[in-house]
């Protein structure tokens, strides 16, 4: 009988448990099946976010690019004729004027054989008027005449061309700028072609770089340009784009822009490698907040509000600036755009929003 007592209390236990067990609340604080981590949230409430606007405004994209510098005017000053140097009129590095003398040639030989030209033109011309007076008599004859004034003619070319041999002897600069180095010594044999030296005009830098084609639409001239190099500090170099090539590279795709920089003091040296910011043409442009940007497997997507659940949009997005980014399609400008929240969110499920305030 006590055994038969003890398994009743015993079974009597047991059974009490089990109902408090299955009156115990599920794991997370929620109902059963609910809990934290599963779709709709807590309890099966929508998840939350936060929503932020969206604006369309005046934006250029802002292309960075690499470049170098080149002179306004670059020229290597050379010899036309074998001579040899009698006078150096410049000094390394001297910034001379247009038209100054930089070297003398010995022009002995040159000087004697103008006068020989100028002498043989005289007696040309004066037997050219003694046979003019003697055609009118008809003591000479048309041909004889004819060949009288082609012989004057011939001697006023080979005066003119002793007069450009003579002019030869002296080198002069053929615009403003700075020497560079000397290359010849005085008492020097130079042949036609050799260098002397070097004369650049860095008064305005010209800088090229090249863009990519897609950016083609952006550009064009008058933009402002802003460049630094280094060794120069912290200088930004302001200028304006002056030309765009005509063609763009097809292995490259890209396209050679040229833009002026002022170099009154002459700090940017030509060959010098520098680093360029142009903001393109401004238009109209859709501006997102940057968070609001979901990117996945080399593709960008954000978040809309529609009908109380979130969609996923692919957008196609160009520049960018502090806190924003331009969008260039995927949207229209007047949709409901999520800028916080989007990783507990997922395609199509229902969400509550909430405006950033």
């Amino acid at each position: 009988m006590l055994t038969v007592t003890r398994f009743r209390l015993t079974l009597l236990a047991v059974t009490l448990a089990l109902t408090a067990c299955s009156k115990s609340p599920a794991p997370g604080g929620g109902q059963p099946g609910g809990g934290f981590g599963g779709p709709g949230g807590p309890g099966g409430a929508p998840p939350a976010v936060i929503t932020g606007s969206m604006e369309t405004r005046s934006f250029g994209v802002v292309i960075e690019a690499v470049g170098t510098a080149l002179a306004k005017e670059s020229v290597e000053v050379t010899s036309k004729s074998t001579n040899t140097i009698t006078a150096i009129r410049f000094i390394e590095g001297q910034r001379v004027a247009a038209g100054a003398v930089l070297v003398e040639f010995d022009r002995a030989q040159t000087a004697a054989a103008l006068a020989e030209a100028e002498a043989n033109l005289i007696e040309s011309r004066n037997q050219f008027n003694r046979g003019r007076d003697l055609s009118v008599t008809q003591a000479l004859s048309k041909a004889q005449l004819d060949q009288l004034e082609t012989a004057v003619k011939t001697g006023e070319a080979r005066v003119a061309a002793a007069k450009a041999r003579l002019a030869d002897t002296v080198i002069r600069a053929p615009f403003a700028g700075r020497t560079g180095f000397r290359r010849v010594s005085l008492g020097g044999l130079v042949n036609p072609g050799s260098v002397i030296t070097t004369l650049d005009d860095t008064s305005i830098i010209k800088l090229e770089f090249s863009v990519s084609q897609t950016y083609l639409n952006d550009l064009k001239p008058g933009l402002a340009v802003e460049a630094v190099a280094e060794g120069l500090g912290e200088r930004v170099f302001a200028g304006k784009i002056s030309a765009i090539d005509s063609r763009v590279d097809p292995v490259t795709r890209s396209v050679t822009v040229r833009a002026e920089l002022p170099n009154a003091n002459g700090d940017i040296k030509p060959g010098l490698f520098m680093k360029v910011r142009v903001r393109g043409t401004e238009k109209p442009t859709l501006m997102i907040p940057e968070e609001a940007l979901v990117p996945e497997q080399g593709r960008t997507y954000v978040f809309v509000v529609e009908g109380g659940e979130a969609k996923r949009r692919e957008v196609s997005i160009g520049g960018r600036e502090p806190g924003s980014v331009a969008v260039t399609s995927g949207l229209e400008g007047n949709e409901t755009l999520i800028v916080e929240g989007m990783q507990r969110i997922r395609d199509g499920v229902r969400v509550t929003a909430t405006a950033r305030s």
